[in-house]
């Protein structure tokens, strides 16, 4: 189990405690995280789950594969810390992660 901080454009956050194994993306669209669609169940294919990784916790991620990254770089608003929440699974390792939904998908 591990506490995964979602935060809205405006400032808003909303920390759920989510269980292993599950995805990011998973983790927040059954918790109403405005900003998370997941329109592609999770086949990494729509990039409407991208969220920005919090600086210290990059090293605790695997890397993105080749695909993440290719649909990655075509995003407005890509950057380093971008990630693609439907292929981050939840460990004991992301407890306390701090996600920043983009402002083009979240809150304004």
């Amino acid at each position: 189990m591990a506490k995964i901080i979602f935060k809205q454009p405006d400032g808003e956050s909303v920390d759920i405690d989510a269980r292993n194994g599950f995805t990011l993306m998973e983790v927040a669209v059954n918790n109403g995280v405005v900003g998370i669609d997941g329109e592609c169940g999770g086949g990494c294919s729509c990039a409407t789950c991208h969220v920005y990784i919090d600086a210290n916790f990059i090293d605790a991620i695997d890397p993105p594969t080749e695909y993440e990254t290719d649909l990655l770089e075509c995003i407005v608003g890509y950057t380093e810390r971008s990630r693609l929440s439907c292929q981050v699974k939840v460990s004991d390792a992301l407890d306390g992660i701090l996600l920043t939904i983009p402002s083009d998908q979240g809150l304004a």
